[in-house]
């Protein structure tokens, strides 16, 4: 059917094809926005079909460096004009020089890679290349989030995400964020046996930023006991926290380092597992026993130099630090003094701030008075009571001052619409 472009009977029509094809609960949470539907993007702004504006402070950390970089969109242009899917059957260049572009921002050790789509096949593969390095029993972290593919999902400790599943991947097991002496008892209890996943900063678990010293301190466990580390950077990788990567806060060079979401520079989705070569031996050893048809096409890796090429030449790793600098304070300031008795927390590393009300109906209803105010932000996976901004790297003093206000304004009309709900309502 072609949809015209009114955009009131746009939205109808794409509400009704939801409902019939996609998602009906997603159909229904949209309604809550509005029912607006998002079709254009540039930068650091979208736009949506009937004209509106809002400043993308969302997207769970793909746009570091906005939408449609116009770096990123050269290389994908060049790339789909002349051979955007391989055959897979010969070698092909693009994959080589995207793998030595990012093994060139990767830590030193890191210089095997593996690509994929998704950040949950970035994990699966970590978690293949445990099992085959002959660790069968994986550590994960309580709040973490790693995906919901079926060994992604048995890394993820969220009983509403796992019980639709079970039984998952056996011999998993989940320990406190920032507890060294559980890991300890865990790893002695099994030398040799276990693999350690965790994130630097837990995003989906709501912006969770771990005492300082214990990735070093979980490094040193891993290898005191001869486990396997696995860092899920596909959140806080790139940039996001005001690094290259999270693990670099601390100087921590795991086995297998996962990438994704900001590394298709906003514009395809692509993902990485990027191992030292000890760990990569069993791929290497027989290159058919882990593969994906999409794995390493070329336009997708025209994605990652172009991304890789971006972040160097504007530097926007210091870039996401100074910005995260200027606005961490600011937005504490803000929520502090307009809404002192709905929030309880505000945190962030970089350009990764995390807003943490006392209810998760609150941060329902901030995320709808953001929107209203022309920012995209989003709630968090496994904290459902906080409020994430995910800004990009490229924003503007202008667009900064813009989130700010509006910021300012949703705060405000969160504490004059919560003062209307009936008792125990949101």
């Amino acid at each position: 059917m072609t949809v015209t472009e009114n955009p009131v009977d746009l939205e109808a029509e794409t509400l009704r094809l939801y409902r019939a094809h996609l998602s009906k609960g997603r159909a229904t949470l949209a309604e809550l926005f509005g029912s607006h539907m998002e079709v254009a993007s540039e930068g650091a702004w979208l736009t949506t079909s009937d004209g509106e504006r809002f400043l993308n402070a969302g997207g769970y950390g793909v746009f570091i460096m906005g939408a449609r970089h116009p770096i990123v969109m050269e290389e994908v242009r060049r790339q789909l004009d002349t051979h955007p899917t391989s055959t897979r059957i010969l070698l092909e260049p693009t994959v080589a020089r995207a793998a030595e572009a990012l093994v060139s921002v990767a830590p030193e050790g890191l210089d095997r890679v593996h690509f994929a789509l998704s950040g949950a096949e970035a994990v699966e593969t970590g978690l293949k290349l445990a099992r085959a390095n002959g660790r069968k029993r994986t550590v994960s972290m309580k709040g973490g989030y790693h995906g919901k593919t079926l060994g992604a999902l048995s890394a993820t400790a969220k009983d509403v995400y796992q019980a639709p599943f079970r039984p998952l991947i056996p011999d998993v097991l989940h320990l406190p964020f920032g507890d060294v002496d559980a890991l300890r008892a865990e790893l002695s209890a099994h030398p040799g046996e276990v693999a350690v996943i965790l994130e630097p900063v837990q995003g989906e678990g709501g912006v969770i930023i771990p005492p300082k010293g214990y990735l070093k301190q979980v490094e040193e466990l891993v290898r005191e006991f001869d486990g396997f580390l696995i860092l899920d950077e596909v959140q806080t990788g790139f940039g996001r926290l005001g690094e290259w990567w999270g693990l670099d806060f601390e100087g921590v060079t795991p086995d297998v380092l996962l990438a994704g979401k900001a590394l298709g520079g906003g514009v395809l989705p692509v993902s990485a597992a990027v191992a030292t070569r000890k760990a990569f031996r069993p791929f290497d050893k027989d290159p058919y026993v882990h593969t994906a048809t999409f794995s390493g096409q070329p336009v997708l890796m025209a994605a990652v130099q172009g991304t890789v090429r971006a972040m160097r030449e504007e530097d926007l790793v210091a870039r996401s630090r100074d910005l995260g600098a200027r606005l961490l304070p600011r937005i504490t300031e803000i929520a502090q003094r307009n809404i002192p008795d709905l929030v309880m927390e505000v945190r962030g590393q970089g350009l990764l701030i995390g807003v943490q009300l006392v209810e998760p109906g609150l941060a329902g209803e901030l995320l709808i008075e953001l929107f209203n105010h022309g920012v995209v932000a989003n709630h968090s996976m496994n904290g459902s009571s906080v409020v994430r901004f995910t800004p990009p790297a490229i924003l503007t003093d202008a667009d900064v001052e813009f989130l700010l206000d509006s910021f300012d304004k949703a705060t405000v009309d969160l504490v004059r619409h919560s003062a209307t709900m009936p008792e125990g309502g949101n």
